[in-house]
């Protein structure tokens, strides 16, 4: 007789109804994921679980916010030459072009002496100091008056002639000069002129110390140049507030004052034939008039051109102006 098959033993009930029962862990078996923890942060995407079984996801490039230059062609390899052969000429380098080197393209091409450029092709030109005082300096030889680069100061009342002098004596020099009117650059102001017909107040005196200012920056600008240069102005003796001082701070110690001084019936006919706001009353014109005289015994040079054209007063504007060189006045 057979023996009888062994009854299966059931397991024994846990006492902990709580712990599930730990399953065996064998090199073969595989490895469980662990799902991810839920971020608190949505922004930031779930971690995914790592063991040694798991397959890496492949991270994607970061965009970059700043892209990389196109790399430089590097220059064709030169062969070496064969042994007691001559060098190859090394060709010329082409020549810039015209805006790179400053000035436009013309027959003669570049002027003599040309000066570098900026990067931006402007011609660079020297800053505008304060013009020294002329043959200043022991053992410097006086200027010459007919090519020498100076700043003359015409003074005169309305209706001297002192813009048609300064323009005609610009017009004809040897070398390159330049005409500033003070009248012309304070009417540059066209709304808010303040005009001094309409009486002489603090408007009126801004605007006039601002032109002349400016007038006093391109006369430093010209000379620091080479160019020549003669300004023109109304300059009282008896108000150094607006006076000479002034000049002499805005262009420097190497102006050159010169009056202009006809007699009166002169100026009244000169200022007869004038129009718009440069024309003045009688009156104002022979108070301006009275008031020129105290340049007398000032010690400046003074030309009387009531008997003399424009071109004859030029030429002895030359013959002060030359005398101011060799001996520059003291004011």
């Amino acid at each position: 007789m057979a023996p009888a098959a062994s009854a299966p033993v059931p397991p024994t009930p846990s006492t902990n109804p709580a712990s599930p029962p730990v399953p065996a862990s064998a090199p073969s078996a595989a490895s469980a994921s662990v799902p991810p923890t839920p971020s608190t942060n949505p922004a930031s995407p779930p971690v995914p679980a790592s063991g040694p079984l798991a397959a890496s996801a492949p991270v994607p490039p970061t965009p970059s916010t700043n892209p990389a230059p196109p790399a430089t062609p590097a220059p064709p390899a030169v062969p070496a030459p064969a042994p007691g052969a001559a060098p190859a000429p090394v060709p010329p380098a082409a020549p810039a072009p015209a805006a790179a080197r400053g000035w436009e393209t013309r027959p003669g091409g570049p002027p003599a002496g040309h000066q570098p450029t900026e990067a931006g092709g402007q011609v660079r030109l020297p800053a505008g100091a304060p013009v020294p005082v002329p043959g200043a300096g022991p053992g410097t030889a006086a200027a010459d008056a007919a090519h020498a680069a100076v700043a003359v100061l015409l003074i005169g009342p309305a209706g001297a002639g002192k813009t048609t002098v300064a323009r005609h004596w610009a017009d004809t020099r040897r070398v390159p000069t330049a005409h500033i009117s003070l009248d012309d650059v304070r009417e540059w102001v066209r709304s808010g002129f303040a005009d001094p017909q309409s009486g002489w107040n603090d408007h009126s005196e801004a605007q006039y110390r601002l032109a002349r200012r400016t007038c006093g920056f391109a006369a430093r600008n010209f000379l620091a140049n080479g160019i020549s240069c003669i300004l023109d102005d109304a300059v009282f003796p008896d108000r150094p507030v607006v006076g000479l001082g002034g000049w002499k701070r805005h262009v420097g110690p190497g102006l050159l004052p010169v009056v202009l001084l006809p007699g009166l019936e002169v100026v009244l006919e000169r200022n007869a034939a004038r129009s718009g706001n440069r024309r003045l009353g009688d009156e104002e014109v022979a108070r301006i008039h009275g008031r020129m005289a105290g340049w007398y015994g000032s010690g400046l040079p003074i030309i009387d051109n009531t008997q003399q054209d424009v071109a004859t007063t030029a030429r002895l504007l030359d013959d002060v102006v030359a005398r101011s060189l060799a001996s520059p006045p003291s004011w």
